[in-house]
């Protein structure tokens, strides 16, 4: 057995840094131009390198891939595109060995309708797991039960010819949602989680955590205001966004059962879990409410960052001070780019210039925000959001809103690791499962790697920096007034206050300090000019000064 580097610590999750790897797009290591397990622990170090404290593995159970493992068929095997669970533990013993925690994506609102659960709950209405998804006789009419939708477009009910009952799907029609009203269901969903536990995970992300529960009533949802419509969660074409989801999701119901997950957690050491709250209209306060005191969840993440709205200075301070009102006593997981958004660089930077310094120093204001931090796989190379082509899109969300949403496959593509090859060192196959950009292969891990200018060495060096500095990870925030394009706040932890100043521009910008006796910080590779309390940030500059 391969000795552990972790260093026991029940509050490592609070200021992390958690790499998010999507399996299929890593790293393929059988040349089916499909990313796996194996791939993934053989790219390891570039992750401890980079000084991520965890990992957080997108889907790998069985599943047949309508949403490309979001659709589970079982839930304690890996399947078989991925590898097997001697390859997961293989994986977990090479993480552990370096250093990293590994945090894998549990799916527990719905299931693939290839589950055993669901083939056994539609074959009657009298089965012993009737009762395990969410089913309804359909109004006088024949119509749907009420006016739910899918993220995925249309009717969140599909008709079942076999119960002749509808039955509820939040996403895919394949997906259809658990009863989670059930106490089974409730049961045997912890017992997965206490199988994962048991392999060594040291932690989970929780897939859509506000969707678990319904209203037993099945309430129509009221309409929403066309001013009060955000389009965070679903695309601004979707009439997912034209109701006020109170009765098909965001649930009261769903504390107790969190309180009971978190109880499953607390029987092992240093775990950890962190939910995705889908909600354009209630995200903060429901992270609130998940994150308070000490038996819920650990931290949540919103939608706030990976919204497309432009990220200003202003908007930077009211997100935090949005989240400090909804949850005083919450702790929040911060992200910029995953697998369902455009890439940041892309979606606020399309009209940058210089990408790169763009990417920089939106790197160091997500690494300095109060909270904790995900990283997207690529997001260390600067990498766009690739164009695919209609022919070549997956993502069957991409395939129902085409051409006004092109859905979420340009920013799955599979990382570069190598300029030289034709798939850019991600497999030997003649062609990946998505294509990769030509401009992503000049990003290569190859290309950059050694190169001090270049975007990967940035966010090797300023992980470091932040390390140096524990105010960052675990210290309070406080936002001054936002001068010009300018973004600038302290953080304070004991003794140790860090100012930090962030030009969010392409022009160059002079700012006052506040008065005192500032120590100017340096190795995050940054560079300003300074006379007295004035500092000059460059275009897309960022400044550091301990106070002291």
């Amino acid at each position: 057995m391969t000795s552990s580097a972790l260093v026991r610590d029940k509050d490592w999750w609070r200021g992390a840094v958690i790499y998010q790897i999507y399996p299929r797009s890593y790293q393929d290591s059988n040349g089916d131009g499909i990313g796996d397990l194996k791939g993934i622990t053989s790219r390891l170090e570039h992750i401890s390198k980079l000084g991520a404290d965890a990992i957080w593995i997108s889907p790998f159970f069985t599943s047949p891939m309508k949403d490309f493992g979001y659709d589970v068929s079982n839930y304690v095997d890996v399947d078989p595109m991925f590898g097997t669970l001697a390859d997961f533990d293989g994986l977990i013993a090479e993480a552990h060995r370096l250093g990293v925690r590994v945090m894998i994506d549990l799916v527990l609102s719905h299931t693939s309708d290839q589950h055993p659960w669901f083939v056994q709950s539609r074959s009657s209405r009298q089965n012993p797991k009737a009762d395990w998804y969410v089913w309804s006789d359909g109004k006088p009419d024949g119509t749907p039960p009420n006016n739910w939708l899918s993220i995925f477009g249309g009717s969140g009910w599909q008709w079942d010819p076999t119960r002749m009952q509808y039955f509820m799907h939040n996403f895919l029609t394949s997906q259809p949602d658990l009863n989670l009203h059930n106490e089974e269901v409730q049961q045997e969903l912890l017992n997965i989680t206490r199988f994962w536990l048991e392999r060594g995970v040291d932690g989970f992300r929780l897939d859509t955590i506000n969707f678990y529960f319904h209203d037993k009533e099945l309430r129509d949802n009221p309409a929403l205001a066309p001013e009060r419509r955000n389009a965070s969660t679903a695309p601004a074409v979707n009439p997912y966004n034209f109701q006020e989801h109170i009765y098909d999701k965001n649930r009261p119901e769903n504390i107790a059962f969190l309180k009971r997950f978190r109880a499953v957690l607390d029987e092992f050491p240093d775990i950890a879990a962190v939910g995705e709250v889908g909600d354009s209209q209630r995200g903060l306060e429901i992270v609130g409410e998940y994150t308070s005191g000490d038996d819920k969840m650990q931290m949540c993440y919103a939608f706030e960052f990976l919204a497309p709205d432009a990220l200003t200075p202003q908007r930077v301070a009211d997100v935090q001070a949005d989240f400090a009102r909804a949850a005083p006593e919450g702790w929040a997981c911060w992200a910029f780019s995953n697998h369902d958004v455009v890439r940041h660089v892309s979606r606020w930077g399309d009209v940058v210039e210089d990408k790169d310094a763009f990417a920089k120093v939106l790197s160091a204001l997500l690494m300095t925000q109060r909270g904790s931090v995900c990283i997207y796989e690529g997001e260390e190379l600067g990498l766009t959001e690739a164009d695919i082509a209609f022919d070549d899109l997956q993502d069957p969300y991409g395939i129902q809103f085409w051409p006004e949403f092109k859905g979420r496959d340009g920013c799955r593509t599979p990382m570069v690791w190598d300029a030289g090859h034709a798939l850019a060192g991600f497999s030997t196959a003649e062609k990946g499962w998505l294509p990769i950009p030509p401009e992503h292969k000049q990003r290569a891990v190859s290309a950059q790697q050694g190169d001090e200018a270049s975007v990967l060495e940035h966010y090797r060096r300023f992980l470091a920096f932040r390390k140096l500095h524990p105010a960052f990870a675990k210290g309070k925030i406080e936002f001054q007034p936002v001068v010009g394009t300018v973004s600038s706040y302290t953080r304070t932890l004991g003794n140790e206050t860090v100012q930090c100043l962030f030009n969010l521009s392409a022009e160059p910008s002079t700012v006052t300090l506040p008065d005192g006796n500032w120590e100017v910080l340096d190795g995050h590779g940054f560079s300003a000019e300074q006379s007295g309390n004035e500092v000059t940030l460059p275009a897309w500059g960022a400044f550091f000064a301990r106070y002291a």
